[in-house]
């Protein structure tokens, strides 16, 4: 399998370089480039399976780089320093992401999803959803990548009723489509939705209040969404959400 490097830094590929050579007997072909022009040039001439892209680079950004691709046909993973706002466009997208200093177990476990992954082409769709949530945050027209053991789903941010915690998964619920289930925490859509206003009503539920209909005040307080159905609120977080009810 061949991986390509993109990074400005050279100390950042070889040790990218090394940790690839001592956890991933998978990659048998390593290249590097150096910035955004260069790394273009060598994803038409090595054809890799996976790109290791940096966000922020001498001649331009990762973001400003995969805006030029025609249908990329290799899984992408990007490195970043802690940039919040791409971690988020990242998030939205479900596009895999390592941290600087790039830690080896995350990066064999990055890997070893890429390489599941590889016959899947969803990279354009996923690009487009990551580009628009980091030049447009907050559209209400934005969607998010969502994926479960069969399928990868494309869904619009405000067509979402509500998220609910099923152990280590989330499962989804929407205002015209069959419930998703997801295998991420409810934690983690928690820090994608709640720049959209998504608010946590209990430790097991997400609302997104643009489709609640009422609070329920009866067997301690619940929220009814459109189309009936409903959801606790905790005794502890009901100020809170009665408060973001009333300034929505």
């Amino acid at each position: 399998m061949t991986l390509l490097i993109i990074d400005n830094e050279p100390m950042i590929r070889e040790g990218i370089v090394a940790l690839l050579q001592a956890y991933c007997d998978s990659i048998t072909q390593i290249h590097e480039a150096d910035g955004v022009q260069a790394g273009l040039k060598a994803i038409t001439q090595h054809k890799p399976d996976i790109v290791l892209l940096d966000v922020e680079m001498d001649d331009g950004t990762g973001f400003e780089l995969v805006q030029q691709l025609n249908h990329p046909a290799f899984q992408l993973i990007f490195i970043t320093a802690h940039n919040k706002y791409a971690i988020d466009a990242f998030r939205c997208a479900a596009i895999d992401f390592l941290l600087k200093p790039v830690d080896p177990l995350q990066l064999q476990e990055s890997i070893g999803r890429a390489q599941k992954q590889i016959e899947q082409q969803n990279l354009s769709e996923q690009l487009a959803v990551m580009l628009k949530q980091y030049m447009h945050r907050r559209d209400p027209d934005q969607k998010i990548v969502l994926k479960d053991i069969n399928s990868t789903y494309f869904v619009k941010v405000q067509d979402i009723l509500f998220c609910e915690a099923d152990g280590t998964y989330t499962k989804f619920y929407f205002t015209n489509n069959s419930p998703i289930l997801v295998s991420k925490n409810l934690k983690e859509y928690e820090a994608v939705l709640e720049p959209f206003g998504f608010i946590r009503t209990h430790h097991s539920y997400l609302a997104n209040p643009l489709h609640i209909r009422l609070f329920d005040k009866t067997d301690g307080g619940s929220l009814v969404f459109e189309g009936g159905l409903s959801i606790p609120v905790s005794q502890r977080k009901k100020d809170y959400v009665l408060q973001r009810l009333e300034t929505r």
